[in-house]
């Protein structure tokens, strides 16, 4: 396989009103330098700032500003009064699974009989299914709650309508030109809505759900304990980490660290972590995976099972069996992964091809969306993977930063059975047999759409700094800016006139490790996979710029008899 050193695009921050910047800086007590990090992301005075720093629940907005709201409150307790039976659909992704997990614990903490169903992915697909309100209707249940999926299931809707089903649906992916025909919909991206914020996750339109049966019914104490679930589905999902959903995973996280329930706990400890010190981070590499490995091998109904288990030795060995299923999982993913770059390599133009779309019948489904997440990283291009599944080709596509994948499949509609999805990620189905006419429209969809800065990966830098100014001070007020996630990123920045002190050397699987020295002030570096970077660190040189966030190593040997305590280090971008 080819090797390639990426160049990056780096786009350093317009400097900020130094007035406005000044101002913040005395009125909250800070550095100029954290000031300044502030007004780039729109934190500009006082009461702003508190709430950034100080995130509440008296600060989320009120729930019925959700349309469809009233409806659907209304009809669960109306339910919950006569007894009615309560049926929740949920996806088979981090998203889905912690959204059923969350809405079947709180109905059963208000007294309601209630039950959870997660599709099979591979004999049912995304999305509510027949199978499943057939389910539903043996059950005997009078109400079908739909979360994280049902916004575009028209006929599905009217056929559990048919079966003398209530249906709610809890969702936030894009609807399609006709709203199914559902009880309530709770969507805030459908078309009119005026929710005041609209990036929130599946499960977080699930939470704005109970949000709002709690405030009718008096009971919001009861709340907070639910955040653990919105904060794995929002960072899993990797919707922005601002405004309500920044108060929501700030506050989840501080659960998850202290008291996490029984099947989260095991999840860490089956992953090698401990309570305590779980980042967005940790949920992303660690966390998530374990719990989509569920469905992506398997019945994603044991990840409920997990979630929502109050017996410690129970979750213990669910979470044992998703350690194991993870496991398969990446032994099918890096097979698949080597599959599709020789493919890609062998059969297409590697330097011409717009975009990337890929198809081998015995590929898993399973892991299509992962290897096409990789597929972007190794070649910086909007990419589809897709195996057989019942005759057709079924796939995942991911794009690159500022694309709208979305946008290209929709120009591409006429040639695709079935899609859906965001800006960044889709999911899609395709006749066999057209499957080069559905490729050769997608690329050129891609060409026309795409412009020449989006072909090249770009680092967004805050600011320039000395290292004379990474001070304690400035390192602890750093922290208190998570969680990090998209569209609140660590802090990233540029240093110019380094020297390069000692010997840089690879270490691990292509880490480059380094020391930067810059009038009498040194750090360590590290830039994970950036070996191929060493010759730009050649040994006394000292006119390095580095791109870098500042964080801190908490490794310690396993021979050593207390953690050791955090060191600051330099965690390398990009440098020249």
């Amino acid at each position: 396989m080819r090797t390639t050193v990426r160049d990056h695009r780096w786009i350093l921050a317009d400097p900020p009103d130094e007035g406005i910047v000044a101002a913040l800086a005395k009125d909250i007590n800070v550095p100029e330098s954290i000031a300044r990090i502030l007004v780039f992301r729109g934190i500009a005075d006082y009461d702003t700032a508190k709430v950034y720093f100080r995130p509440s629940m008296d600060l989320l907005h009120d729930p019925f500003l959700l349309d469809g709201m009233d409806l659907a409150v209304n009809r669960i307790l109306g339910g919950l009064e006569s007894g009615d039976s309560f049926f929740v659909f949920g996806d088979y992704d981090v998203d889905g699974t912690n959204g059923a997990a969350m809405l079947y614990l709180f109905l059963k903490e208000l007294g309601a009989r209630v039950q959870y169903y997660i599709p099979d992915r591979m004999k049912e697909g995304y999305g509510i299914s027949r199978a499943g309100i057939d389910h539903a209707v043996e059950l005997g249940v009078n109400l079908f709650i739909a979360i994280d999926c049902g916004i575009t299931a028209v006929e599905q809707v009217e056929y559990a309508n048919t079966c003398g089903l209530d249906v709610i649906i809890c969702d936030h992916h894009e609807a399609g030109s006709t709203l199914p025909p559902a009880l309530a919909v709770l969507d805030p991206i459908k078309p009119g809505d005026a929710y005041p914020f609209k990036p929130l996750s599946g499960c977080g339109v699930g939470f704005k759900l109970i949000h709002g049966i709690a405030q009718k019914t008096g009971k919001e104490d009861l709340l907070q304990s639910y955040l653990d679930f919105v904060t794995l589905a929002s960072i899993a999902d990797i919707v922005p980490l601002t405004g309500e959903n920044r108060i929501l995973v700030k506050i989840g996280l501080q659960l998850i660290n202290t008291s996490p329930r029984p099947g989260i706990r095991a999840l860490i400890e089956s992953a090698g972590l401990k309570p305590g010190h779980i980042t967005t981070g940790q949920i992303v590499f660690a966390l998530a995976p374990r719990l989509n490995a569920a469905g992506r091998l398997g019945d994603a109904m044991r990840a409920v099972r997990l979630l929502t288990s109050s017996d410690p030795d129970e979750a213990r060995a669910l979470a044992q069996e998703l350690e194991e299923e993870n496991r398969n999982r990446r032994k099918i993913d890096e097979d698949t992964f080597a599959d599709a770059q020789q493919l890609f390599e062998e059969c297409f133009n590697v330097e011409s091809d717009s975009a990337i779309v890929l198809h081998q019948e015995h590929w898993h489904p399973g892991v299509v969306g992962i290897v096409a997440s990789r597929m972007v990283e190794r070649y910086y291009k909007p990419s589809i993977m897709m195996a057989t599944v019942d005759g057709v080709a079924k796939g995942s596509a991911r794009s690159v930063s500022g694309f709208d994948i979305y946008e290209a499949l929709k120009r591409c509609e006429d040639k695709i059975l079935q899609f859906g999805g965001h800006k960044y990620a889709a999911g899609l189905t395709v006749d066999l047999e057209r499957l080069s006419e559905f490729r050769d429209a997608f690329k050129a969809a891609v060409k026309d759409l795409m412009t020449e800065e989006m072909k090249t990966p770009e680092i967004r830098i805050d600011m320039e700094l000395s290292l004379l100014d990474i001070t304690p001070r400035f390192i602890r007020m750093l922290r208190e800016f998570a969680p990090f996630g998209p569209n609140n990123s660590r802090p990233t920045f540029l240093t110019r006139q380094l020297e390069v002190a000692g010997t840089p050397r690879v270490v691990g699987r292509n880490h480059l490790r380094f020391r930067v020295r810059q009038n009498g002030t040194s750090f360590d570096a590290i830039g994970f996979g950036l070996g191929e970077l060493l010759p730009r660190v050649s040994q006394g040189r000292k006119d390095l710029e580095c791109v870098y966030t500042v964080e801190e190593n908490e490794y310690s040997s396993p021979a050593a008899s207390k953690p050791a305590d955090p060191v600051p280090q330099l965690k390398i971008k990009d440098l020249r």
